[in-house]
């Protein structure tokens, strides 16, 4: 007959768990496991005060400050200005969104560039220093990608190789718009839907040889809906590029 005994001791911070089992017959106590489990110590409490320690000769160090200070948040929650003993810092300016949503007029089938388009339908890109464009098309059937806005070439080869891609014909079972139809459903995933493409300095900064492309996939799409999504930091001095 076996019985198994738990005790519990505890000395200098530490509990110590025994299992012992005793074995009928033999009158004797043998070891099964021991668990030692070091007690949790108490949390110090955090400081909650923190501002930029304008003393010190690295503008990035923060410290721990008990002095008398001011703070004004921006409309977003951003911290804009911290008044410290013994100076002034500005810190990051509020993060501001635009959105627009326009149409576009409708294009032939074939590949177009749209980037003076996008930048007049949405003035308000000049009045970001930093910030992020997302341009959206709001269809199945056409679709939006970044490529060369030099040559006029390039359009017409991208618009020769994707029919080469997916063919039109009749082994496709949507079929409801015509052969086009199904086609452009395939190269509009192919292709995307959206862009992300930076802001510097109120401009989309986008390489020399890159524009906007908006492909149009159907013989007869008709007007195409654009929304533009800003989300960044206006210039400091309110002014556009």
């Amino acid at each position: 007959m076996e019985a198994l005994l738990t005790s519990c001791s505890c000395s200098s911070g530490v509990s110590v768990i025994s299992r012992l089992k005793f074995t009928a017959g033999s009158n004797s106590f043998s070891r099964v496991r021991t668990r030692s489990s070091l007690l949790q110590a108490a949390r110090t409490p955090r400081k909650t005060t923190r501002e930029l320690d304008v003393s010190s000769s690295s503008p990035q160090s923060f410290k721990s400050r008990t002095s008398r200070k001011e703070t004004r948040l921006g409309r977003s929650g951003f911290v804009t200005r911290c008044e410290t003993g013994s100076g002034t810092v500005s810190a990051v300016r509020p993060t501001e969104w635009v959105q627009k949503q326009f149409e576009l007029p409708g294009f032939s089938r074939g590949c177009h560039i749209i980037t003076r388009g996008i930048i007049s339908a949405v003035p308000e890109i000049k009045e970001f220093d930093v910030g992020i464009a997302h341009i959206f098309v709001l269809h199945t059937s056409c679709s939006l990608t970044i490529n060369e806005n030099a040559s006029p070439d390039v359009p017409l080869d991208m618009e020769d190789a994707l029919n080469r891609i997916v063919p039109e014909g009749r082994n496709y079972r949507h079929l409801d718009e015509g052969l086009d139809d199904m086609p452009a459903h395939v190269k509009a995933s192919m292709m995307g839907s959206s862009l992300t493409i930076p802001i510097r300095g109120g401009r989309l900064n986008l390489g020399m040889w890159q524009g906007i492309w908006l492909n149009e996939h159907r013989n007869y799409g008709g007007p195409r809906t654009i929304c533009v999504t800003i989300q960044g930091q206006k210039r400091a001095d309110g002014r556009c590029v």
